[in-house]
């Protein structure tokens, strides 16, 4: 078939080659526009947009697609089906219908929980044993089409973002290819969301990156995977007169108890409002990430340290 494919990040990348492996024609890929990245803020091309042009497939980048002559333009390309991953942007309902079969986006929730901007890591950050991954039939909603395919993944106690990032991915991108096999017979077969569970998973606010270590220990450890490894879930503590926010990529829970934040032991256990979590890797500014017994040895963080509160 003729796909328009329109993605932006890292997540994406692995259903375009998806695509392009089983046969499918993908006639052009719209992608969010270059922006200034890195500590040069030199003008950077998403993900997308780099592996298309290696593919050597046509790239727009338009700032919206609200306009009429944007939307003329994706029209005329004669797409079969369009499909969605990681877009970044909202398709006003003349993108939505110009190819003749539709667009499929692929959500990384088990929908209806977990709609919108940040779904791996609100489900970490909720402590949710299980997601999914889906395949969607696109309407003018926030993740409210329905469902064509749907493919269960369970989260481990300990997994972080990143890694439940990279499996969703690439799951994802084994159901679209499955999709469009099963849209391109006519045998597709899409239902409606359920109308209850519906939450929404909202995109991750810096503020909520700081830890508060008041919290129990099991809310403690999943804002710090899912928050790993970007934002980063981070704490400060004063070393030689100064401040230093250290960002912790890696945590597991323990037993222990103590006024919250204190540290427990050599090990970097920390009490929390109910029991204590143990740092297992962290990363100072400017630093690569580091096991926390690499870190002792150059920062001291010993027994009894109290670890500046949230607030």
């Amino acid at each position: 078939m003729r796909i328009v494919f329109m993605g932006t990040p890292d997540f994406s990348v692995p259903t375009l080659a998806e695509i392009i492996g089983a046969g499918h024609e993908v006639v052009a890929v719209y992608t969010q526009p270059p922006r200034p990245a890195g500590r040069g803020m030199s003008e950077q091309k998403t993900a997308v947009h780099r592996f298309a042009e290696a593919a050597g497939i046509p790239v727009h980048h338009p700032k919206s697609l609200k306009g009429e002559s944007e939307q003329q333009a994706f029209a005329a390309l004669g797409a079969d089906a369009g499909v969605v991953v990681a877009y970044g942007l909202l398709l006003p309902q003349a993108v939505l219908g110009a190819p003749g079969l539709g667009c499929f986006n692929v959500h990384a929730s088990a929908l209806p929980r977990w709609r919108g901007a940040a779904p791996i890591q609100r489900a970490i950050m909720a402590g949710d044993a299980a997601t999914a991954v889906d395949v969607m039939h696109m309407d003018e909603g926030l993740d409210t089409g329905p469902v064509c395919l749907a493919e269960p993944v369970p989260i481990g106690p300990d997994t972080t973002a990143g890694e439940l990032h990279d499996v969703l991915a690439q799951r994802g991108a084994s159901l679209m290819v499955r999709a469009l096999s099963a849209l391109e017979r006519g045998s597709l077969d899409c239902r409606p969301q359920a109308a209850d569970g519906v939450t929404y998973a909202a995109k991750i606010d810096k503020a909520e990156a700081r830890i508060d270590f008041a919290r129990p220990a099991s809310e403690v450890h999943n804002l710090i995977r899912g928050l790993s490894p970007f934002p980063g879930a981070w704490f400060e503590v004063e070393a030689g007169g100064k401040r230093e926010r250290i960002k912790v990529l890696r945590s597991c829970l323990v037993e222990g108890s103590g006024e919250p934040g204190r540290i427990l032991d050599d090990q970097l256990t920390v009490a929390c409002g109910e029991a204590a979590v143990r740092f297992v890797e962290l990363q100072r500014a400017g630093k690569k990430p580091m096991a926390a017994d690499v870190l002792l040895r150059g920062f001291a963080l010993s027994r009894g340290t109290g670890l500046l509160p949230k607030g």
